[in-house]
């Protein structure tokens, strides 16, 4: 039984099992992201957060097809993307559904703790956020639409920087 964001385990980019265990003791940002979405620039902002708070907060990056087909690419190109267009050094997992009978586990978990506007759980599109803890407590969820740099205010409040 999960009663924890950290009994989760799950494939890196790189196809390797990662236990969410390693990131106890920091903030995560869990974001659903893909390469062809009109969000996709705010890969740009999740990596200057990573930057920013590094020491403190993990960004996790969890790539998703679900939203008219976004993410098309395999693993090793959503990889080189990230990596030559956006420059980005968070770590970044094996694509996953967000959304239903499929849904990974972690996000099934995320969207019980934290539902929606009106309670729905579904995941509405590319580049929803969940700020987690360090304790693995679900603190917030954040729309598509609500930039990286909005949450760091958020997050400056929470590490006192």
């Amino acid at each position: 039984m999960v009663s924890s964001i950290y009994d989760f385990t799950l494939k890196d980019i790189n196809g390797q099992d990662t236990s969410l265990e390693q990131y106890k003791g920091k903030y995560l940002l869990i974001v659903n992201v893909a390469s062809k979405c009109g969000f996709t620039p705010q890969y740009e902002g999740l990596e200057t957060l990573h930057r920013e708070f590094g020491s403190q907060l993990a960004v996790l990056g969890f790539p998703c097809n679900q939203f008219r087909h976004q993410e098309p690419g395999d693993e090793n190109e959503i990889k080189s993307f990230c990596s030559l267009t956006y420059q980005v050094s968070f770590p970044l997992f094996a694509k996953v559904d967000v959304n239903g009978k499929e849904t990974t586990p972690l996000y099934s978990f995320l969207k019980q703790e934290k539902p929606g506007i009106m309670g729905t759980q579904a995941i509405k599109w590319n580049f929803t956020k969940f700020l987690v803890s360090p304790e693995g407590k679900v603190l917030k969820r954040y729309a598509p639409n609500v930039e990286p740099e909005d949450i760091r205010q958020d997050l400056a409040k929470l590490l006192k920087v």
